[in-house]
């Protein structure tokens, strides 16, 4: 008999197929809020007009913009980021980007609500993974809440959880409060041509490997298998027409609201497998795109776990219309089809590296919750090994 809890998070709306800056401000007049701070995309401020969009449409309420928040979320370009905003009054956080400036926005909701002026500042709050499990610390919740607009489908937005780069240890960390989900998801197609194909579409496959974890899960029940098998038909097709047409609006939301889905599972507290564990490590660890790492690790998972679900992994074969095919080939096609890469190798992860790597994913919680058991770096090792191509 299934059984399970289902934890939402203190979103209050997703509002899709809308412009944007006519949105945040019906959103700013409902919240009350008087100063907005952006935080943006750097090539969306400086090489597009859409951060002026939302600062004309706001008036005298636009309250500045930051532009400046690297790859993974680092912690002192998130406190850099803060400063900015506290100096300019903000009570209400635009965010208008990829993952990482969603995710900053998220933590940069942390250092107003707390004080923080410092990266040190920023250790009481992240969470700590001991002998296989997540401690999270306890904190008030932000009272400037954010209004994210992504530009990229990895769909962190949807979730109350930030993860923030400490620089110094080369190592992506994770804060959760369920108050650091926006208070509101904008999904605008309009928004997102200006993001680059590679982006887009590996962004994709990082939604992909959201609902196929999902599906896999040790926690697989039929509410969130319903919300994943459909967010891999919506961003199979999506994915598939905007690469054949970048200008298609239409396959652009039904990859957004196929991203949106393959969160579900995940904000309710379905726990994921070793391709998002070892995703994180690659990209805090080894600089990986965030996108790139799913395109290259999650198809071998799948190989790795197929002795304990080829069951569940026949699911995802049929939600890509694939059912006489392995899942994993499946994926593979997909992933090469869109372009993307395949291998370690392809993405500059080093053979000498992996045992570093290997032994970080040891750190994140995901690795022990994978279908399965993962208990010990050599078993990464295994998956890395395959994955070097």
């Amino acid at each position: 008999m299934q059984s399970g809890q289902m934890v939402f998070t203190d979103m209050n709306r997703v509002i899709f197929g809308r412009p944007a800056a006519e949105v945040i401000v019906e959103e700013a007049d409902r919240l009350g809020a008087h100063r907005v701070f952006i935080l943006s995309g750097g090539t969306l401020n400086r090489k597009t007009d859409e951060v002026k969009k939302v600062a004309e449409a706001l008036g005298d309420r636009y309250a500045g913009v930051h532009d400046d928040m690297p790859a993974h979320s680092p912690r002192d370009a998130v406190v850099a980021c803060a400063n900015a905003a506290r100096d300019a009054g903000t009570d209400l956080l635009v965010t208008l980007g990829g993952g990482s400036v969603t995710d900053g926005g998220k933590a940069v909701t942390i250092c107003l609500e707390h004080g923080v002026t410092d990266v040190d500042g920023l250790e009481a709050f992240r969470s700590v993974v001991k002998d296989g499990k997540r401690h999270i610390p306890e904190f008030a919740a932000p009272k400037v809440r954010t209004i994210t607009i992504p530009t990229t489908l990895s769909a962190g937005e949807f979730n109350a959880r930030a993860g923030v780069t400490d620089t110094r240890l080369k190592l992506k960390q994770s804060y959760m409060n369920r108050g650091l989900v926006p208070v509101t998801v904008i999904l605008d197609p309009a928004v997102t041509v200006h993001t680059p194909e590679w982006l887009w579409l590996s962004s994709g496959v990082r939604a992909i490997d959201h609902a196929v974890e999902t599906i896999c899960s040790i926690d697989a029940n039929d509410y969130t298998d319903g919300t994943a098998i459909q967010a891999l038909k919506s961003l199979s097709e999506g994915l598939a027409r905007c690469k054949a047409d970048p200008t298609d609006l239409e396959g652009r939301l039904k990859c957004q609201i196929g991203a949106w889905l393959s969160m579900v599972g995940i904000v309710a507290g379905t726990h994921l497998g070793a391709s998002h564990a070892i995703g994180h490590i690659l990209g805090g660890s080894a600089g990986v795109p965030h996108g790139h790492t799913s395109c290259v690790m999650l198809p071998y998972v799948l190989d790795y776990n197929k002795p304990v679900n080829a069951d569940r992994q026949k699911l995802v074969a049929d939600a890509l219309s694939a059912p006489d095919t392995a899942a994993s080939e499946t994926l593979h096609d997909l992933i090469k089809g869109l372009g993307m890469p395949r291998t370690l190798t392809e993405v500059g992860v080093e053979r000498g590296d992996l045992p570093r790597l290997a032994e970080n994913c040891m750190l994140d919680d995901w690795t022990f919750s994978n279908p399965r058991k993962i208990s010990s770096p050599d078993q990464i090792m295994e998956i890395l090994e395959a994955a070097m191509g």
